[in-house]
């Protein structure tokens, strides 16, 4: 798998339509999730994708910069042709990677996480700092992997 990092501008039209393509397959329709999914928080994004030789969108992670040497990973998605291969552990690992890379001052990411992948998130490293709580209709919790 290929792994690309692009700015928001540096997207081409047909990247950008196979992100949001897979997002909303998955955010809003696999999980019956009417939400809001494309949002202004794109345009400021890193978008990491990952690709097969072909050029099929395998993963996608939205990496962004946050305030006091903070970043935050976001959407984190699998597409579910394939799911069960480890793709998503790569993704994360890469995600992690990009941002120490983007911004090498980073102290911390953070994660608002979908509770069912605690222990996913948990095997990189992430601890929770909330409660579980419902984000449209999904019951998420904030977690955030501390970096030396």
């Amino acid at each position: 798998m290929q792994f690309i990092t692009t700015s928001f501008d540096e997207l081409t039209v047909r990247q950008l339509q196979q992100i949001y393509k897979l997002r909303v397959a998955v955010f809003v329709v696999e999980q019956a999730c009417p939400y809001q999914e494309v949002d202004d928080m794109d345009l400021m994004a890193w978008h990491l994708r990952g690709m097969d030789s072909t050029g099929q969108l395998l993963v996608y992670a939205r990496l962004m910069r946050e305030a006091n040497q903070q970043a935050r990973i976001g959407r984190v998605i699998t597409n579910p042709i394939v799911r069960g291969h480890g793709y998503g552990q790569q993704l994360l690992q890469q995600a992690i990677v990009q941002i120490q890379a983007l911004w090498p001052s980073t102290t911390q990411i953070n994660i608002q996480a979908q509770h069912y992948l605690d222990r996913f998130y948990r095997g990189f490293g992430f601890q929770p700092v909330s409660g579980v709580y419902l984000e449209d209709g999904i019951p998420h919790q904030n977690m955030i992997l501390t970096l030396n």
